[in-house]
This record gives structure tokens, sequence and C-alpha cells, in this order.
């Protein structure tokens, strides 16, 4: 059973910067196209940021030239990072592959607000 474990998460100001981590338990990580995904309260879950595995990434316009996804194969993770953070950005922080799901994990809080 795969197990995703994200991390980072926090309160932080407007304007301010996060950077999210997401451990995953699987082998090999290497071959697998990983996204980012966030909930808020009230609100379905989004696709945010992905990465397809050739040197290609993908943002949603709400945070496009604002975050950064990467991954470190080697160490199976997959980073987020955030910066220019405005209080529609609060949201619980979800990391997973593109299709068939692999058990969602615990996911990690962010909370832009001063």
């Amino acid at each position: 059973q795969v197990q995703l474990v994200e991390s980072g998460g926090g309160l932080v100001q407007p304007g301010g910067s996060l950077r999210l981590s997401c451990a995953a338990s699987t082998s090999p990580f290497s071959i697998e196209p990983m996204g980012w995904y966030r909930q808020a309260p009230g609100k379905h879950r989004e696709l945010v940021a992905h990465d397809t595995l050739r040197g290609i990434t993908n943002y949603a316009d709400s945070v496009k030239d604002r975050f950064t996804i990467s991954r470190d194969d080697a160490k199976k993770s997959l980073y987020l990072q955030m910066d220019s953070l405005k209080p529609e950005d609060t949201a619980v922080y979800y990391c997973n592959r593109l299709s068939r799901y692999w058990p969602w994990g615990q996911g990690t809080q962010v909370t832009v607000s001063s």
C-alpha cells in the first residue's frame, strides 16, 4: 500500500512563502507523473500544479507565476514552493499521481491570514 505524507504547511501572512514536501513510499517513484492538489472548506479538491516527467510542469491559472513544483526522485519526494501567498490559497494541500490515485494522505494545512 502506497503511503503519501505531506508536510510543511502552516500559518503565514499574505505575501509570505511556504515550501511543502510530499514523501512517497512507492518505488519506483520516478515513473509517476505527480501533482499537488488542494481543498478549501466547502469546495472540491482541485489540481493546482503537476509534473509530467518530461520536464514539463503545468499550473492552475490561480497559482501560475507564484507556485513552483519540483521533485527529487532519489528521495521519492515532491515539493511545492509557494510564494506571494494570498488568503484564497488557504486550503489543505495534498500530493498524488495524476490518475489512478493512490490512497490520499492526511494533507498539510496552509492558512494565509494577517
